[in-house]
């Protein structure tokens, strides 16, 4: 039997500790990212750094977010911060924001959204009574936590004010910063949002109908119009444009993972936006991890500390085929919310 002497014990422990005292100054800076529900049913995702979560909307009651973090092992507790997009009913609830005020949790949205709120939502009221209502700019940067800052893009939709986000963690001495991207309810894009997505480790990106399903829907008129319009929704086409701008604007090999969001019921159909994006990433000869959100289940958590899938050349890519307040708003303008659904 070889003897183990307590020097060389102590000696391999160290080391060992060293070790893991490094993976974790590495992975603290690496982000976490999932969607807890996309679509018109409501929409909401989080974003996790260093123990830090933000949630992109909360267009479902605390109970469904609860419920739909636990899909992931988590709970309220993981959210310290709110961030809204725009304010369309499917991207806040009320009695979500009662519950933001109730656990002190600070709601970021932009000053153009106070008008709304403050008319439909005494959970707004509660929140900036309690001065946790904080205010965004558009393209300027502000600081969520320490080590999460964060810059609202501008988006063309009929919501009144609409805003994606870019989520940066700070990097450190081990590597660059995690980067995110997330543009939701847009109906059309520019070259200026394709840079300020560039160089992103997550793109989140609605991919909302298919054109040809839209325009045979037999919806109204007026409701295609507004879909297929600039201030509606991206179509798979539109979508996976905009995603080819962002990767030709990137270093190689930054994206790793691309999101599908706010997947529309009736008018598409998960496996047609899974082959716009496939035809671009084959066309491009790369090779990302594709995740395509649901209305009703929360999707996989992502790790961007895990290992970077490959980023491979095609030789041959093979193409594929073509109560006293007033209700809540959807969308301005219309009396019929029931038929509303992009």
């Amino acid at each position: 039997m070889i003897p183990v002497f307590g020097s060389q014990v102590v000696g391999i422990l160290n080391v060992d500790n060293q070790q893991r005292g490094t993976e974790n100054r590495k992975t603290k800076t690496k982000m976490r990212f999932t969607v807890l529900a996309s679509g018109s049913g409501g929409n909401a995702s989080l974003v996790q750094l260093a123990g830090f979560g933000v949630l992109i909307d909360v267009g479902l009651g605390p109970r469904q977010i609860g419920s739909r973090l636990a899909q992931v092992g988590l709970s309220w507790s993981a959210v310290q911060a709110v961030l809204l997009t725009h304010t369309h009913g499917d991207h806040w609830k009320e009695a979500t924001l009662l519950h933001l005020h109730r656990y002190k949790i600070p709601f970021w949205c932009h000053a153009s959204h106070h008008t709304v709120l403050r008319t439909y939502s005494d959970g707004f009221l509660a929140l900036h009574a309690a001065g946790l209502v904080r205010s965004f700019e558009a393209n300027t940067k502000f600081e969520l936590a320490p080590h999460l800052h964060c810059r609202a893009l501008p988006l063309r939709h009929d919501g009144g004010a609409t805003f994606g986000f870019r989520l940066e963690g700070r990097g450190d001495l081990f590597g660059q910063g995690s980067a995110l991207g997330y543009v939701a309810d847009l109906g059309c894009w520019d070259e200026e949002l394709a840079t300020q997505l560039a160089d992103v480790d997550i793109l989140a990106v609605e991919f909302n109908h298919d054109v040809a399903m839209q325009q045979a829907s037999g919806r109204t008129p007026q409701l295609i119009q507004r879909v297929l319009g600039e201030e509606g929704h991206l179509s798979n086409v539109q979508a996976a444009a905009l995603v080819r701008a962002v990767l030709q604007r990137s270093t190689a090999g930054r994206l790793r993972h691309l999101v599908q969001l706010h997947l529309s019921r009736e008018c598409n159909r998960p496996a047609l936006a899974r082959a716009a994006a496939q035809l671009l990433l084959e066309e491009l000869g790369i090779s990302i991890g594709l995740h395509t959100a649901e209305q009703n289940a929360t999707s996989a958590m992502l790790h961007l500390n895990a290992a970077a899938p490959p980023v491979r050349a095609r030789r041959s890519p093979k193409r594929q085929t073509r109560n006293d307040r007033p209700i809540q708003p959807m969308l301005p303008g219309f009396a019929d919310q029931s038929e509303l659904r992009p």
